[in-house]
């Protein structure tokens, strides 16, 4: 994600310009090193390809054969640039729930002034959906669903030009965003939210959470409100999701800095560590323009300095009980969580990784220390355990550097709690933006989109690290994007070492003729870039959700619309299945239990999509096949 109302810049963007980077001065160099492993670069090109990755042979077919044995039940639709959505012919899509549609009969209705009243608001599908997963329980069909921030200038006065005027204006925006829990259900006009279920609630900036792990009660997450640092109000710039084994959902705090601001101009006052953790995560006096600090005092770090620092958790949710508290959990550490991809190793132990999503920040994983057992306690599952930055060598080698307190000399509530700072002492390497990662369930694999990073080679991370061309981000001033795969030693996720490739670089070759140009994957017919979300549906297929340039001009020529695409890891091949309207990211991706519906966001689109009303409706919307086949 990275659309901000007001600025018109990205999270990063507003990050940069508020806390500058210094500038790299020894750029030649690092041409001068891309140069010198041109070799190198040609065969992470043959490994997007699918050729002989690693040396297994596995991806050795080439384009023709990958025809020839296609898997895709569909054909690849082309580029779109208007203001509606397309997928292939015998498919339908339609509309399950769009901003502003009651959840509840006792919300108001929408309102195309301004999206509707404050009253009610927390009653509401909330507004710019992102990540999602559906769950099963008792014959109910539950979906939960991410709202990752808003568009102020359609949710308050237009007079107002996106700007709070008073406390009302601030709940009100606080309300729309967070999880939206529902009950739905398919009929003969299609699927449909079941109103007034009781399974369906909005989780936003105000909910009751639990904060547990090894950094709950520590004095960095103690405020006047909560003097035990064990609970807090709130999740904040929900992106990304993930589920557990034991059937509960997780999502995931992105871009939380901007919320917080200051009515105070004495920043400096603040001890050595806060000023530290405030200029690496990107906590600034004023804020995204949320206003957030001039009404509510929670959000003024001149009065509640440790705010923050209850925010950038994976939260966790039980869909199945309306009355659970939320749990925040330190033991995942805190940085701008994309997604949370959880995975069983061989002797029962979790593992979750996760990507921080700003330019040359690091990729984690967690290993729990317990095991999982169906039906068993999962208490400590998420928090008992080591946490690991990953260490990409240019080799297709790399290795997971545990974070502790005796590799990083942090205590280990610190290093939760300032988990960038820990990733930065031992050595992990800065990525292009780590977005949503996904487990292959037929191969022990997992694949991270790397969606963009135009800071490659030019200026390092907001820590101060280096971001040189390297292994996984093989380009300066990378616009495109590339996704990166890692098999774990001995086919265990919880080992130490990993070997890599790039599964597709993406590019434009019908622009370049270098690195530039993609990997021989991309063609004229699937061009896309800033791959963002991603996931793997029942028959190993991977699914990749674009959210970058769709000016269909110059160096984006050809690539139309974001959308959404369909890959074989076993060949490589990359086809395009679904283009959303202009302005829009297309993200979230999940099915129905019968695999027959895969359930998709449009998070902020253009014109006035999907209804006409005059604004336009941040949606989830179902794609069905129309011969009712599987889809997913």
């Amino acid at each position: 994600m990275s659309q901000i109302d007001t600025h018109d810049l990205s999270a990063d963007d507003w990050d940069e310009q508020n806390f500058p980077r210094p500038q790299e001065n020894d750029f030649d160099r690092v041409v001068e090193r891309a140069i010198s492993r041109r070799g190198f670069l040609g065969g992470v090109l043959a490994f997007g390809s699918g050729a002989a990755a690693m040396g297994s042979g596995l991806l050795s077919g080439t384009s023709a054969q990958a025809q020839a044995a296609s898997r895709f039940a569909f054909t690849p639709i082309p580029i779109q640039t208007d203001f509606d959505v397309h997928v292939p012919q015998g498919y339908s899509w339609q509309v399950l729930a769009r901003w502003g549609d009651p959840l509840m009969s006792a919300a108001d209705g929408y309102d195309v002034t301004d999206g509707g009243p404050v009253d009610g608001s927390d009653m509401v599908f909330g507004e710019n959906t992102d990540g999602m997963e559906t769950f099963s329980f008792q014959g109910h069909q539950l979906i939960a669903i991410n709202h990752e921030y808003t568009n102020r200038r359609i949710n308050l006065p237009a007079s107002q030009e996106g700007t709070p005027a008073n406390a009302g204006d601030v709940r009100k925006l606080q309300n729309l965003q967070g999880v939206t829990v529902m009950e739905i259900r398919e009929g003969e006009n299609g699927w449909e939210v079941v109103k007034d279920s009781p399974f369906n609630r909005r989780i936003h900036h105000n909910t009751p959470m639990k904060i547990v792990g090894p950094a709950a009660g520590h004095d960095l997450l103690k405020t006047e409100a909560d003097p035990t640092g064990t609970m807090s109000l709130g999740t904040l710039n929900n992106c990304g999701s993930g589920r557990t084994p034991w059937g509960t959902y997780l999502t995931c705090e992105e871009n939380f800095n901007g919320y917080f601001g200051s009515t105070e101009e004495a920043q400096d006052q603040k001890p050595v560590q806060l000023e530290a953790g405030y200029a690496r995560y990107g906590i600034g006096p004023q804020g995204w323009g949320y206003d957030y600090h001039k009404w509510d005092a929670r959000f003024d770090v001149s009065k509640n300095p440790h705010e923050p620092h209850r925010a950038g958790w994976v939260v966790e949710i039980d869909p199945t009980d309306p009355d659970s508290t939320p749990v925040k959990h330190t033991g995942l550490g805190r940085f701008k969580h994309e997604n949370a991809e959880v995975v069983v190793a061989p002797d029962g132990r979790v593992v979750v990784y996760m990507g921080d999503d700003e330019r040359g920040e690091f990729l984690y994983k967690f290993v729990s220390n317990g095991v999982y057992v169906p039906g068993g306690p999962t208490d400590g599952l998420l928090d008992e355990g080591t946490l690991y930055a990953a260490k990409f060598n240019d080799d297709g080698t790399g290795e997971w550097l545990a974070l502790t307190p005796e590799t990083t000399g942090m205590e280990l509530a610190e290093i939760l709690i300032f988990t960038r700072m820990a990733g930065s002492k031992v050595g992990a390497t800065t990525m292009d933006r780590p977005e949503w990662i996904a487990a292959n369930p037929h191969a022990v694999e997992a694949y991270c989109c790397l969606t963009n990073n135009k800071n490659r080679g030019v200026k390092p991370n907001a820590g101060g690290d280096e971001t040189p061309v390297n292994g996984p981000n093989p380009r300066e001033t990378n616009r495109y994007g590339q996704i990166v795969r890692w098999r774990p030693a001995d086919d265990d996720h919880t080992s130490d070492a990993f070997d890599w490739d790039l599964y597709v670089m993406a590019g434009n070759p019908e622009v370049y003729n270098n690195i530039y140009g993609g990997s021989e994957n991309v063609n004229a017919g699937n061009l896309f870039n800033s791959p963002d979300g991603m996931a793997f549906d029942s028959h190993g297929l991977v699914w990749i959700q674009t959210d970058g340039d769709d000016s269909n001009e110059e160096d984006f020529a050809g690539m139309g619309n974001n959308q959404m695409l369909v890959g074989d890891p076993a060949t490589g091949e990359i086809v395009r299945f679904l283009t959303g309207p202009k302005g829009s990211e297309v993200t979230g991706l999940c099915w129905s239990a019968d695999r027959r519906t895969a359930f998709v966001g449009i998070q902020h689109p253009g014109g006035s999509w999907p209804d006409g009303s005059g604004l336009p409706r941040s949606s989830v919307i179902a794609v069905k096949r129309d011969d009712n086949g599987l889809i997913g």
